[in-house]
């Protein structure tokens, strides 16, 4: 992921939410995998034209998106409502969604979480979304056993919180958790240790993890069934100067191994939503690389 979309995640008042919909219901709407897109793949074709930028994706085949844009209660600008039905006229389902829980979400002396994450879970319910992903660990939450192992019980208690609205919670990596440890115990096996599944989703990037010295193949076979969620990406080498040694790039070009990762998430991951997301695009309209991307996808059966 790229030092941009870092500093999206950080800088950008994200939060998202959930209206009570039987969650059997939910789940069987959908067929047993799917290819999805997270729109930061476009983000600024969203940010100029959301209604317009769904319009394509949708011609292109895309059937499903992932968020990563809630402000104010809004979703690029919209009401949780009215973006749905936005959606709904384009024949696209907003699966998922990214936004950062916080410290400050969660009140330990009341046990109780914050009216923002609260209004964060509804409004994702009523965007129609299946999970709510956050897509960061704030760094006071790294640096010792304790607090990383209260919070991780935080992450439990907002999928029971996701789970009365008929969704579930789920947990993002970038880089960092394969490189940071506590107590000599790497943070991503941490993470996976202590979060109960039933509760919460795991959404492996299998491109972010590069960055931190680790690969996407590796981390897929450790961790069978653990994966509901991918984030279906391709590396090569930084191709400008940057913090980060890789860059995202079209499917199938790079370094990750990309098919094979989704083929164990497949077979014994637990996979099935895969998600497209494309960050760099060495010249290429993102656009042009999002519909190259799907069928590069298609194409490997998917």
């Amino acid at each position: 992921m790229t030092t941009s979309r870092r500093n999206f995640l950080k800088t950008s008042g994200l939060s998202v939410a959930a209206l009570a919909v039987g969650s059997h219901k939910l789940f069987a709407a959908y067929p047993d995998k799917y290819i999805g897109i997270q729109l930061y793949t476009v983000r600024e074709a969203m940010n100029k034209d959301p209604s317009g930028t769904l319009k394509s994706l949708s011609d292109m085949g895309y059937k499903y998106v992932e968020h990563a844009n809630y402000k104010d209660r809004k979703f690029y600008g919209y009401a949780p409502a009215d973006f749905k039905k936005l959606l709904d006229g384009y024949n696209l389902n907003m699966i998922s969604g990214h936004v950062q829980m916080v410290p400050k979400d969660y009140d330990f002396s009341k046990n109780d979480f914050s009216d923002k994450w609260k209004y964060t879970v509804e409004d994702a319910a009523i965007a129609g979304q299946k999970y709510l992903v956050s897509p960061w660990l704030d760094q006071s939450l790294r640096k010792n056993m304790n607090d990383f192992k209260a919070y991780m019980d935080v992450f439990n208690k907002s999928g029971m919180l996701c789970q009365k609205s008929g969704m579930k919670f789920g947990y993002h990596n970038h880089d960092f958790e394969f490189s940071t440890q506590i107590d000599g115990q790497l943070l991503y096996d941490l993470i996976l240790n202590n979060t109960d599944p039933a509760l919460v989703a795991q959404q492996l990037d299998m491109g972010n993890l590069y960055n931190g010295g680790s690969k996407a193949i590796d981390i897929a076979k450790k961790f069978p069934g653990r994966f509901e969620l991918m984030h279906v990406k391709d590396e090569i080498p930084a191709t400008k100067a940057s913090s980060e040694k890789y860059e995202s790039t079209i499917l199938g070009k790079g370094i990750v191994g990309t098919k094979e990762v989704c083929d164990i998430g497949r077979t014994s991951g637990g996979t099935k939503w895969f998600i497209i997301e494309q960050e760099s695009y060495q010249g290429m309209d993102p656009l042009d690389c999002s519909k190259q991307d799907l069928a590069i996808m298609n194409g490997w059966g998917y």
